[in-house]
This record gives structure tokens, sequence and C-alpha cells, in this order.
């Protein structure tokens, strides 16, 4: 072990932060560490009623230490002083108000238990109303800083968010100095440059989220930013002009930090980005093959060379953005705000008895209910699945949009809300779930349609994530939808480790993020095909959601 060199890639979801101790010459997973987030898994500083959704920064902090140490620990003895890199992937866009230092205002006393000091997380939809402001604003500006992010500006994005903060919490207000993404402070916090005009900002972060573009000089001028509300004066000053590719150096850890975790000085930071496209590198993306992570929501992300994309707008996705995933390319993001969630969302609902009857009763002790409970719950969608894998294509009568949580692609809007249709007496469990799963694919197919229709080539598809390894029935489902083979990355952290392959090139051990690409991604595990039988079925039972969607919307139901 004395010449071998080793990175860690961090990857902080939604519910929790994973790290991987990985080999930086082979790609060879040595030890990993998943925690939960403890306020946010205790439901703290959330209110899913008015689609608030708040993290702590010590949440990040105290599970980031927990993490590192416990890899390490897991690795065994020798490994610590071998890791040379060390880079951060996360949820975005999730901003956070800072004051003058850096400092996150939830680390202050005064605004420790206020939620519009905390990270707010990707999926708070608070601020539609200032992303429909943003947009409004944007068709009349001499400049539509809007036309490189699919030219539908999100509730989902920094800009809404943060206008949205201001308007609502005075104090808040007064305090804060600038704001940071998660991605952009997890790398600032560990190497000590945490004030806002020294912060190393991400390109990724930049570009798909906040109206970042080279051609303008970076973020939106000052007079759109005043004309949108005269609270974000000043802020465009003390932000940044210039955004760095994830494959750069932010600088070493310092000594606090490498003592805190268990490593030393020499390890090189790696500028930060979002958990898909890194997951994308991870899972092995090429040119113009889609990957899509697919977990609680779905991220979409493409690379493609400069003169396919040329001058091409492409509308209603996530953005384009050079060298957002691989420097050298243009990184197309688009995706789908519930995917698992949906699932989670059904589970939830008829779980109900359990958490409100079983839970009460009298006839078993306490902990034989818990365990009632517990089984019960953990089964329901393995036995949903199971039963609705078995009911025929043509008896899918039952037909849904998939719009639960919005929609993220194409032409986000998180105004519209998901639905269910030709319910029947006989519409069962298993039956309703299939309409869930089919809709899922269906949004998935009009984002695929939409790359399509725009002049994007699409040559395969890649699967990640939880929903990709662990459910054949929704994979099957989606490959007969989009009647397109998906293959399914063997890697099971594939955004921890895509983050591991860019902390490889931030520390030197690779060139660039391809060769890192090329010496540690591990391919794939199973390939699904579509079933010709399904592909016209499905052809036909597409048209209806499209149908149903579009009522949905117009009708505002």
């Amino acid at each position: 072990m004395s010449d071998k060199k080793y990175v860690l890639g961090l990857d902080y979801g939604s519910d929790s932060a994973r790290a991987v101790l990985v080999d930086a010459a082979t790609g060879d997973e040595i030890a990993t560490s998943v925690k939960h987030y403890p306020r946010w898994i205790e439901g703290k500083y959330c209110d899913p009623a008015r689609d608030q959704y708040r993290q702590h920064p010590l949440d990040y902090i105290e599970v980031m230490e927990y993490i590192v140490k416990d890899t390490l620990k897991k690795a065994g003895p020798g490994f610590a002083e071998k890791v040379v890199g060390i880079s951060f992937d996360t949820t975005g866009s999730t901003p956070v108000f800072v004051n003058e230092e850096g400092t996150p205002l939830a680390l202050l006393p005064e605004f420790a238990e206020n939620p519009n000091a905390m990270f707010v997380l990707w999926k708070d939809h608070t601020a539609v109303k200032e992303a429909a402001e943003i947009n409004e604003l944007a068709r009349k500006w001499k400049i539509d800083y809007t036309k490189y992010e699919g030219g539908i500006y999100s509730s989902e994005w920094v800009w809404a968010k943060v206008l949205h903060v201001l308007r609502s919490d005075e104090k808040v207000r007064k305090a804060a100095y600038s704001w940071i993404e998660h991605c952009d402070w997890m790398p600032a916090l560990i190497t000590g440059r945490v004030k806002p005009g020294e912060v190393i900002r991400s390109r990724c972060s930049a570009g798909h989220k906040a109206m970042w573009h080279e051609s303008w000089g970076g973020l939106p001028e000052e007079e759109f930013l005043t004309a949108l509300d005269p609270l974000l004066a000043g802020y465009r000053d003390r932000l940044y002009k210039d955004t760095y590719t994830a494959d750069v150096r932010v600088g070493n850890l310092t000594p606090e930090w490498a003592e805190r975790l268990g490593l030393t000085t020499r390890v090189a930071v790696g500028v930060g980005a979002f958990d898909c496209h890194m997951g994308a590198v991870g899972g092995g993306v090429t040119p113009n093959v889609l990957a899509r992570a697919i977990g609680t929501s779905t991220c979409d992300i493409m690379i493609a060379p400069y003169d396919q994309i040329g001058d091409k707008l492409i509308a209603g996705i996530c953005g384009q953005v050079d060298g957002s995933v691989i420097p050298g390319y243009v990184g197309l993001e688009a995706g789908q705000s519930g995917f698992g969630d949906i699932y989670a969302w059904f589970k939830r609902v008829i779980s109900w008895p359990l958490e409100n009857i079983l839970a009460d009763t009298t006839i078993v002790d306490a902990e034989t209910r818990a365990k009632l409970i517990e089984e019960t719950e953990d089964k329901i969608i393995p036995k949903l699945s199971e039963a609705a894998m078995k009911i025929p294509v043509e008896e899918s009568t039952v037909i849904a949009v998939d719009w639960m949580n919005g929609r993220r692609t194409p032409d986000a809007s998180q105004e519209v809300t998901g639905s269910i249709a030709g319910l029947k007496l006989g519409s069962d469990a298993p039956r309703i779930f299939r309409a869930l799963v089919e809709a899922t694919a269906f949004g998935s197919k009009a984002i695929v349609d939409r790359f399509a229709r725009e002049g994007v080539r699409i040559d395969g598809v890649i699967g990640l994530g939880g929903v990709a390894k662990k459910s054949p029935f929704v994979m099957q489902t989606l490959a007969d939808v989009l009647n397109m083979p998906i293959k399914v990355a063997r890697t099971v952290e594939t955004c921890a480790v895509g983050a591991a392959m860019f902390a490889t090139v931030a520390a030197g051990v690779h060139s660039n993020v391809e060769e890192a690409q090329k010496a540690m991604a591990k391919g794939f595990e199973k390939e699904y095909t579509p079933n010709p039988a399904n592909v016209k079925a499905y052809a036909e039972i597409y048209e209806k959601y499209v149908k149903l969607g579009a009522f949905t919307e117009r009708e505002k139901i």
C-alpha cells in the first residue's frame, strides 16, 4: 500500500450523506459510510403543507465528520495518510444566506432555530410567486437571462428562493450579506475560504440555477435584479463573476479540518457540483447518452459536443452549461420533480390505518405493534410491484399524471398538480400503483421527446440510483415506454464515486475527468430491453397521459 493513493467522494443527498473511499488509480471502493441528517429526519424546520423544506448547516457538518471518520475506521489503519483528495456533490439549488464573514446565519445563536436562516432544499417550492416574476421580467428585458436555463426559471432555483426569504423575514434580510450554494459551501468550509469574495464558485450551480453566463459577464446585471425587487440591490457585487469546473482544486484542508476529519493538510479539495452531474460521471456517461439518476426525483444529464449544440437554445430543460458535467462538453440537465417520492406518497396513503389504527390497538403489546407496522410498511412497495407486474398492459385503465411535486421538465412549473383518472370500483391498490409507475415513465418520455424535438441526439440511456438497481418492474416499464434499452450502472454510489473521480483530478492523480472515468468506472450490471408488444400499447396510453396533463394544467385542477 506504500505507493497507493486514495480519494474521498462525499455525496449529500436529500435525506442523508455518504462517503466513499476509493483507490485513485483503479476506482476500487475500499469503504463507505452513510448517515441521515439528524434534524431533518425528525422533520424539523419543514412544513410539507406549505412546500417548505429547510436543512440546518449543523446537519451537514456533523454528518460529514461522522461519515469521513467512519469510512476511514472501516478501511483500517494506514489509509488516512494516503488520502490525497476530497470532492463534494450536493443537491441543488440549495442556497443559504451568509453574513460578511461567510457564516450561514443559522450557525449564529440568534438564528439557530429560524428556518429562513437555513439551507433552502432543492424541493422547497415556497418561491413559486417569485419564479413567475423572474420569468415575466426576463421576457421583457433586453437580455433573456433564462435562455440558457431552458427559457423558464423555476421556484427550485436560487434567485427565486433568496428573494422569497428576503421578502418573508426582516431579521434575516438585515443580517444577510450574501448567499452561497451548498455545493460551494462544503469545499469553502474545509479549506477556510468562506468569505463571499474568496469562495470558488461552481460552474455547475451557477450556470444551471443562477442565470450565470459568460456572454453577459456572469450573473444578471444589477438593473435587472433591482427591477425584480430593490431588496436584491448590491447582491451581485457581493457574489461572483468567475466560475470553475469541478476538476479545479479549491485548496487544501485547513489544519483544523484535517484534525476534525482524521486526515492530513496534504488533502486537495475540489470544486463542488450537483449530485446528478457528478453521478452521471460516476455512472459512465459519454456523449449523447442520457444518464438518469432515479431516486426521490430524477435528474437527467447529458454531455454534448460543442459542434452539435452550436447556437441552439434548448427549450424547457434545466440548462445548457459549458463544462458543468465534463469540461470540454456542454452539460445538459433535465429531470422530474417527483419519481420515487410519488411511490412513497402512495405508500403513506395506504399506510394510514397502520399509523392511526393499528398503532393504538391493545390486542398486542407496544413492541409487537411497532414491529408489525415496520414490517408491513417495508413490504408495501415490493408487494405492490409484484402484484402490479402481473396486470397486463391492456388492463391499465387507470391513468395518472406525475406532477404531485410539480413539473421540472419539460417546461418547469411548480403550480401544476398530479392527477389520477379512469378509476372504477374495481381499481385496487396494485392497479393504482401501476398507473403511478407508468406515469413516472410517461414523464420520462416527455423529457426524451423534448430533447429529440430540440435536435439533441440520444444514443442510449443509463440508469443510476436506488430505483434503477432495486426495481425491475419500474425499469422494465421505463424501457417499454421509452422504447429504448436502459443499462444499469454497476456502481452503487455513483454520485459519491463521481465526486471521487473529480477529486483525483483536483489532486493531480489523473490529468482530466475522462482519464479518471476510463480508469475508475466499473461498467454496467444489467440491461433492460423493450418488449415490442408493450411498446405499442404504451404509445397509445401515453397519448391519454398527454391529454390528461393538458387538461389538468389548463383547468388548474
